[in-house]
Parts: C-alpha cells; structure tokens; sequence
C-alpha cells in the first residue's frame, strides 16, 4: 500500500487531521509482513483500530475475512441514492459479509469513510442477479420495508445466514425487490412521516441482527 491510498496525504475519515491516529514507528521496526514500511515510516493516520495500525490494507481485509459475519448487506441503486455511503460505512462496523450494490454501478462514496477499503463490495446489475447470488449461497433475502404485510423486525428473528436488502430514500423497495425476498420487514415509527432515512434503518436492522447472532466478547 502507498503512502496516499489511505493515509494523512490521502483522503481519511477526518480530513486528514495530523492529530489523528499515530506518528512514525518508534524504535526497531517489527519483522511481519503485515506492517507496511511507508506507514511505519510516515505514521498512520487512518482511523483503524489500535490492532490494525501500521497494517497493510490488504493485511487487514485478510484478517477482517476471519471475523465477518455471514449476514451481507444490499441496497437498491436505481436513483444514485446518496445513502449508500452510509450503508456501507455501518456494515463494515458490523463486520457484514459483504454489501451489494444493486442497480446502478457508480454511487457516492463520500458517505463511506474510507471503510469500503476493507469491505468486500458487490455489483449486481438486477435484483434477478442479486436473487441468483444469494440463492447459490443458501441466503435468505430479508427485504426492509414499511410496506403492508411486513414484520415487525422488534417481533422477528433474522436468519443467520441472510441479505438483509434495503431500498432507495423515498420511493423503498421496487416491486422486484419484494418478490425477490423471503420475507419483508418493517421498522416501528409513531412519528409524523411515513419512512426514515435508508442509512438509519440499515443500521437499526443490521443492529438487530448484531444483537441476535454476534459474538459481543469478540468486538473491539
């Protein structure tokens, strides 16, 4: 990894602040492969956990794929929803599988942070394609959604093993979508509007999800 793929010259998740992370290595360099000399060098400023400091990029995806959990993340991309970002930037902190980005290829990573760096990322053109993705890996679609029939995700327990498949700000799921999935949920609201941001119900649900299946003695 070079200096300016993700370091203080670089874009971070701070703006590059030079009080963010840590300077130089300080005395004999560690002899593994996973430290990266240029980071070591200069300092790293990334805004990683204090265990992947100074590790190549590469390093930390490797160990992250130990530590993934076999939920995945979609999202629907037919309108360059600015959200997308955000979906990502929460999976990676959930350690999700993998986010898939169904639609549109192109979307705005700004919202991410950086993270999508360390997350495995998927383009699916159609949600057929994204259907067939998860059919071949014996994972349910959960489809989120405040449409009538849903469930009520406070009352139902995810699968383990499961795409947990979000729509676009505003107009939610499109009809295929909703055919693809297993099962719809919904997300309990008493206020005035009829739907919340995509990137805080993808957060709530993965949460969710978290609190149902994750290993809380192996987070950070």
């Amino acid at each position: 990894m070079t200096q300016d793929a993700d370091t203080a010259t670089g874009p971070t998740e701070w703006g590059a602040r030079p009080e963010v992370g840590v300077g130089p290595w300080q005395g004999p360099w560690p002899d593994d492969p996973r430290y990266d000399p240029e980071l070591l060098e200069h300092g790293d400023r990334r805004n990683v956990v204090d265990a992947y400091r100074y590790w190549r990029r590469e390093a930390i995806v490797a160990d992250m794929d130990k530590r993934r959990y076999p939920f995945h993340v979609a999202i629907e991309n037919f309108q360059h929803d600015h959200n997308i970002g955000t979906v990502v930037r929460t999976a990676n902190a959930f350690a999700a599988a993998a986010v898939h980005i169904v639609g549109k290829r192109r979307w705005n990573r700004r919202g991410a942070m950086v993270t999508d760096r360390y997350q495995h990322l998927y383009h699916h053109p159609t949600v057929a394609e994204l259907a067939e993705f998860a059919e071949a890996r014996g994972l349910a679609i959960v489809a989120v959604d405040n449409t009538p029939g849903a469930e009520p995700i406070e009352t139902v327990e995810l699968p383990r093993e499961c795409v947990l498949l979000f729509g676009q700000e505003g107009p939610g799921l499109s009809a295929e979508a909703q055919q693809a999935a297993s099962r719809v949920v919904s997300i309990a609201q008493f206020g005035t509007t009829r739907s919340i941001n995509a990137g805080v119900a993808a957060g709530i649900v993965m949460h969710t999800w978290i609190r149902l299946h994750a290993d809380l003695s192996a987070a950070w």
